[in-house]
């Protein structure tokens, strides 16, 4: 069991203390990097958002993360960590930028410079096949597994009777989850349904909550956001990766590269038609990125 939990995490590959970027560029002054012309990344170890392999960044994010970087003249440092000090790390300066399936939260754009979206995301519960869960109502009176740090645990626990315990990785939560020491995972999204694909005899389901319920607006409501996040001083650099991410956007090519890791949902690509980042960290014309525009 525990052989097949790390074929499909790649916290146990081997990272590589620097990886290579493009040809050299100018670097814009304005950037407040820990190491001269390197961009230090937080890297959490869960595919298939970003993780570091063979000398390059891969994952979702990653492969953006990577042409940016690329493009702006930046050599990447891979910094492998737990997510749960991973917002710390940043604000710190131990690390220049946090990304793979970071959530944008109002909370997070109070202490974070946030880029534009790399890909939206609905949130849902990980149950056996038979259970089928998908709603609030699913959770009462449950024993329930989800991640240290993230942003909608003080919603999950609002509801009635649940019994909440808390993981630092993807790994250990659907290992508790086989092993019935929870019944239910709300999680990443995209790490958990990358896993399922992998593992079909694990008999479970990662169902979408159908309530869109207003009181739970992070845990069930629609096209939230991953973003990456970087320090406030670092401004300018999360500009310059957010008009980087745009002309992925703009070229559609956001799209292929989610297909290489079975982001095939056109939920992965569909924003909230609330623009609920304006008056936030954007300013009133901003519209969120979508395929071709």
């Amino acid at each position: 069991m525990r052989h097949a939990f790390y074929q499909f995490l790649s916290g146990a590959v081997a990272l590589a203390t620097g990886l290579s970027s493009g040809p050299a560029a100018a670097i814009d002054p304005s950037y407040h990097l820990s190491e001269q012309n390197v961009l230090s990344v937080a890297i959490t170890g869960d595919m298939p958002g970003l993780v570091s392999r063979d000398g390059k960044l891969t994952g979702y994010d990653g492969d953006i993360l990577q042409i940016a970087a690329d493009k702006l003249g930046l050599t990447i440092k891979p910094v492998p960590m737990e997510w749960s000090g991973a917002i710390a790390a940043v604000q710190t300066g131990r690390v220049d930028i946090i990304g793979g399936n970071v959530a944008w939260t109002k909370q997070r754009a109070d202490t974070l410079s946030m880029t534009d979206p790399t890909g939206y995301f609905q949130n849902g519960i990980t149950s056996k096949k038979a259970s089928g869960w998908h709603t609030l109502k699913d959770l009462e009176n449950r024993k329930v597994g989800s991640m240290t740090g993230f942003s909608f645990l003080p919603e999950l626990r609002r509801v009635p009777g649940l019994e909440l315990s808390l993981y630092d990785s993807t790994d250990a939560a659907l290992r508790d989850l086989l092993a019935g020491r929870i019944e239910a995972l709300v999680g990443d999204p995209p790490v958990i349904d990358y896993a399922l694909s992998k593992n079909p005899e694990w008999g479970l389901v990662n169902l979408a909550f159908s309530d869109n319920n207003p009181d739970f607006p992070l845990l069930t409501g629609l096209g939230r956001q991953y973003v990456f996040g970087l320090s406030k001083e670092n401004a300018a650099l999360a500009a310059d990766l957010s008009a980087a991410i745009r002309a992925l956007w703009t070229s559609c090519e956001v799209k292929a590269i989610g297909k290489r890791y079975g982001n095939i949902s056109e939920a992965n690509y569909t924003p909230s038609t609330e623009n609920f980042r304006v008056g936030a960290d954007r300013a009133a014309d901003w519209t969120p990125p979508a395929c071709g525009k």
